[in-house]
């Protein structure tokens, strides 16, 4: 995430413009062809959801209060409906006032949410950045992991009613909490971001994948000089503080995890040092040979891909095509996959203001190149700062489309960038089959525009009405939610395994919640239908390789789908 800010540094030149620092199918779909015919309606306050974020902001202006915060949707009380969890930030220590605590929203009949946190054991204070979602303990119920500055946090999920504590036991701190005094201090400070879970050595069990961000400390942060015209405090930018290992964590079976990074290969290094300034994560399997993979968008460093050989990974961007969209590193912060069709797996990165969204597509066997140019999203994604980024199919015609949420880091750009604003609506991009075109506000209503300081973002059917609903998470603002209203198309809702694919028709879908940026979209698979009631055939390939196909697959509901035992 590169700064267009104005910094007094002796290491730092000037440059203007970009920166201003150097540094064949079985079933038939009936598909209509037409631009969404869908509106999305901001529900926030009808539905009760009343999550305010913090980011303990104060004019000294520390590095990590422009990250925002993510959103994970998860049914921790199996009652078959999404609820959603907001990590969230605090103050810095030392600072006054109340400290506001992690949020959990539980949904209550498909139409409202209440607020059940303090209910559930879950107000707790921590500088949350990202959050992440997995029955860790093999007991039926959703366990919950928040990324934070300072100690990140495990909790279980006991039986649906309460959520326990177990970090100590688990192992999965990775640092401690915010010391005081907090200015100067100048020892590295744990800077996490997005998590994830997945199953990379196949026994079965979600292990852990943390984002690693910088190596970052208060006192290092007010050493560096940045100001805005007229003298006032800008943002540090990342290129001034070193990059971090990422961390991954096996799950043991019994409560505990073990710290793998060395030897599972997810520590990466150039020149001896830490490469990636890690931001968002997503689950994959562009090699399609069973295994979960890992695909990391960096900031003003190259991007990652772990390569799944067998209980470890080999990191392997640079030869897949994935480092880079033109030679150079950009600001990454959301990243998200999904196939295009049959055989091609887009992977979308969303970049910093002043660089265009990257759309990486696989061609050629294990390679991939930055098609935005070519299918029109560079150029109308060019101008906002993104951080969320999103596929999923708004108007149900089988197509994955695009959303961006997006919000500068700057709240005082005006100052050196006249005409540019903090707050910024998010994108939406519809896939017309060889184009992304953006959506409007003619098309889909002006709600889901409304610019925000727009930060994390996840999709989730919550009214349970077959299409997909949006949450968009705002930095130091409210979280909103946007009901789809698509009264035109149907869908499949597909309850699979994690790492599970899913073939319907001339379609490949790839089921994983672990996506976007600090957030965790519901892991419920949906399938656009366009005007079709069923699918005659619908083709999984489980975790591990087997495949089971299921016949006149109807429209409308959840369906779970377990291997044949």
């Amino acid at each position: 995430m590169r700064r267009p800010i104005v910094l007094t540094v002796a290491v730092v030149a000037l440059a203007a413009g970009v920166y201003l620092v150097t540094r064949r199918p079985t079933c038939t779909l009936t598909i209509d062809s037409s631009p969404p015919r869908v509106r999305f309606t901001d529900v926030t306050a009808a539905s009760y959801l009343r999550f305010t974020h913090a980011n303990g902001a104060t004019p000294r202006k520390f590095l990590p209060e422009t990250m925002g915060g993510g959103v994970v949707v998860l049914d921790y009380d199996n009652d078959g409906r999404p609820d959603l969890f907001f990590p969230n930030g605090r103050p810095w220590p030392g600072e006054p006032g109340p400290l506001p605590t992690q949020a959990l929203y539980r949904n209550v009949n498909n139409n409202t949410f209440e607020d059940v946190t303090a209910a559930v054991g879950l107000d707790v204070s921590l500088y949350g950045m990202g959050a992440a979602a997995a029955d860790v303990d093999g007991d039926g119920f959703t366990d919950l992991f928040v990324a934070a500055v300072g100690a990140s946090r495990l909790f279980r999920n006991d039986g649906g009613k309460r959520f326990i504590d177990i970090t100590a036991t688990a192992n999965v701190a990775g640092g401690a909490e915010l010391p005081t005094p907090f200015d100067t201090h100048a020892g590295p400070i744990p800077f996490p971001s997005s998590a994830a879970f997945l199953d990379y050595d196949g026994d079965g069990r979600p292990d852990l994948f943390v984002c690693r961000y910088l190596t970052w400390s208060p006192a290092a942060d007010l050493g560096v000089k940045a100001e805005l015209p007229g003298g006032g405090r800008a943002y540090v930018p990342p290129t001034q503080f070193p990059a971090a290992d990422n961390v991954l964590y096996r799950n043991l079976g019994d409560g505990r995890f073990a710290d793998v990074s060395e030897a599972a290969g997810v520590h990466v290094r150039d020149g001896g040092k830490p490469a990636g300034k890690a931001l968002g994560v997503t689950v994959c399997d562009p090699d399609r040979d069973g295994r979960p993979d890992l695909i990391v968008a960096c900031d003003t460093t190259r991007n990652l891909y772990f390569r799944n050989v067998g209980a470890r990974f080999e990191e392997a961007a640079m030869p897949a095509g994935l480092a880079y969209a033109d030679g150079r590193p950009r600001g990454g912060m959301g990243v998200d996959s999904a196939y295009l069709d049959a055989e091609r797996l887009a992977v979308v990165v969303a970049n910093f203001t002043n660089e265009p969204n990257t759309l990486f597509v696989s061609g050629a066997p294990g390679r991939f190149a930055d098609l935005a140019p070519r299918l029109g999203l560079a150029g109308p994604s060019r101008a906002p700062m993104k951080f969320g980024a999103l596929f999923l199919d708004v108007d149900l015609d089988g197509r994955p489309d695009l959303l961006t949420c997006n919000g500068h880091l700057e709240p005082d750009i005006a100052a050196a960038r006249p005409g540019e604003t903090h707050p910024q609506a998010a994108q939406l991009f519809w896939n017309a089959g060889d184009t992304f075109e953006p959506v409007t506000a003619a098309r889909v209503g002006p709600d889901l525009f409304r610019p925000l300081v727009g930060r994390g973002c996840a999709v989730l059917d919550y009214d349970g009405d077959g299409d997909l609903d949006v949450v968009l998470v705002a930095n130091g603002g409210p979280a909103r939610l946007l009901r789809n209203d698509d009264g035109a198309n149907r869908s499949l809702r597909l309850d699979v395994p994690p790492g599970s694919e899913v073939t319907v028709g001339d379609r490949r879908f790839y089921a994983t919640p672990a996506r976007g940026y600090l957030s965790q979209s519901e892991g419920v698979l949906t399938v656009g239908l366009g005007r079709s009631e069923v699918a005659e055939r619908v083709t999984v390939r489980w975790p591990g390789g087997a495949t089971e196909t299921f016949t006149d697959v109807a429209a409308g509901g959840v369906r779970r789908l377990r291997p044949a035992r």
